[in-house]
C-alpha cells in the first residue's frame, strides 16, 4: 500500500494545486472520488491491468465508464495516467487529494471505529472534543467493529486514540509480560 501512496502522491498534489488555482476543489473532489470508485471495481481493474489492453483503448474505455462525469481536464488526466500505466492509482489519488483539500479548508476527517453504533450525541461529543483539541473543523466517519469489545478507536490525521477495552487489555498484557 505504501508503494501506491508514494506513486499517487505527486499526481494527487498536482491535481490539488491545479484545482486550488482554479477554485474547483469541490468539483475535483467529486470527479476523483468517482474515478477512484470506478478504478476500484474488480472487473474494471482486471480489464485495465490486462496486457492485451492498449493504453489508449484503456483510457477511452475508462472515460466511457465515467459517462459524462468528467470535464476535459479530468479526461486529460485519465489519458496521461493510462499512458504511464497509472490508472490503478486513482483510488489512492482520491484519498490523498481529500486530505490535501481538508487541510486547505481547515478541516480534518476523523475515523471512529466503535464496538457499537454511536448515538448522535456521542458523535457530536467526539466531534466537539476533537475540534477543541485540533483547532480545526472535524468530519466524522463512523464504523462498527464488534471485536473491539467496548469503547472506540479515533483516528484524525496523525492522532490515534485507542479507548477500546481490547486495546486496554492488550496494553495490560504487554505491561505484565515485561
Amino acid at each position: 500500500m505504501s508503494e501506491l501512496t508514494t506513486a499517487a502522491r505527486p499526481y494527487a498534489r498536482a491535481v490539488f494545486e491545479m484545482a486550488e488555482s482554479t477554485s474547483s476543489l469541490g468539483e475535483w473532489s467529486e470527479m476523483l472520488g468517482f474515478m477512484g470508485a470506478v478504478a476500484s471495481n474488480e472487473e474494471v481493474s482486471t480489464l485495465l491491468a490486462s496486457p492485451k489492453m492498449a493504453k489508449q483503448a484503456g483510457a477511452n474505455a475508462f472515460i466511457q465508464l465515467c459517462d459524462g462525469k468528467l470535464n476535459d481536464q479530468a479526461k486529460n488526466l485519465v489519458n496521461m495516467l493510462a499512458e504511464n500505466d497509472r490508472l490503478t492509482l486513482l483510488p489512492e489519488m482520491s484519498t490523498i487529494y481529500e486530505v490535501l483539500k481538508d487541510e486547505a479548508e481547515g478541516s480534518v476527517e476523523a475515523l471512529v471505529t466503535s464496538a457499537k453504533a454511536l448515538t448522535e450525541t456521542e458523535e457530536k461529543s467526539i466531534s466537539d472534543a476533537l475540534k477543541k483539541r485540533l483547532g480545526r473543523d472535524v468530519k466524522i466517519k463512523v464504523s462498527v467493529d464488534e471485536t473491539l469489545l467496548g469503547g472506540a478507536i479515533i483516528r484524525a490525521g496523525d492522532l490515534v486514540i485507542d479507548g477500546t477495552l481490547k486495546g486496554r487489555l492488550n496494553k495490560m498484557t504487554s505491561v505484565m509480560a515485561n
